[in-house]
């Protein structure tokens, strides 16, 4: 499998034994090839897709019967700006007003909103969100940390949380800088803790 491209936008496919590229769209075509790429693996490195049926076809994850659990991930990323740039952000003389200000905000928006961005996520309860945001002498590092009670992973929010920060950063400087470039996106931390008084085979939290 090679893939090719910008951040958001890949351009991938996955050869034949001749090499010759499909098309992963084509999903009543490819699902067997696909199937038998994610799940056949003789040397055992590499997990089922568990977003993948036994058709070869894409579904949603079921988690029902899960617990409850704290869960945190931490994403990273960067922007390289020009130095100009940077001097122009640290007078308030972007025009259309405070960078960093601007990409928290629209960072947190974006988190909450990932199960509408990405297909087969679950809606999670997010508990907290925080987007910081530190300049240097050639750019800025972008870090979001996502927190739920609930019985899948954070990590998609955060992700999605730090890019969406990092191409409102990229948009509101474009005017002015021609050479951004936005890099080494990925997820940082991702923990996992039992939530104190769950009842693991009922998946109830008693109330307080």
């Amino acid at each position: 499998m090679s893939c090719r491209g910008a951040l958001l936008f890949l351009d991938c496919h996955v050869e034949r034994s001749e090499t010759s590229p499909i098309n992963l769209w084509d999903e009543r075509k490819n699902s067997s090839l696909i199937l038998r790429f994610a799940q056949n693996d003789s040397m055992g490195k590499m997990k089922r897709l568990t977003h993948i049926d036994s058709d070869g076809r894409a579904q949603m994850v079921d988690v029902s019967a899960k617990p409850l659990s704290e869960r945190r991930a931490v994403a990273r990323g960067k922007i390289r700006l020009q130095r100009e740039t940077l001097d122009l952000m640290a007078r308030d003389q972007i025009a259309k007003g405070n960078v960093f200000a601007t990409a928290r905000i629209a960072g947190i928006q974006a988190a909450k909103q990932t199960a509408q961005l990405i297909p087969l996520c679950h809606v999670l309860p997010l508990g907290q969100v925080n987007i910081d945001i530190v300049g240097s002498k050639d750019g800025a590092e972008v870090k979001c940390t996502a927190q739920t009670i609930a019985q899948t992973g954070v990590e998609m929010e955060a992700l999605v949380g730090v890019t969406v920060a990092l191409l409102t950063i990229y948009d509101m400087c474009k005017a002015v800088d021609k050479h951004m470039i936005v890099s080494d996106v990925q997820l940082f931390e991702k923990t996992k803790r039992a939530v104190a008084g769950h009842d693991r085979r009922s998946g109830k939290t008693p109330r307080a």
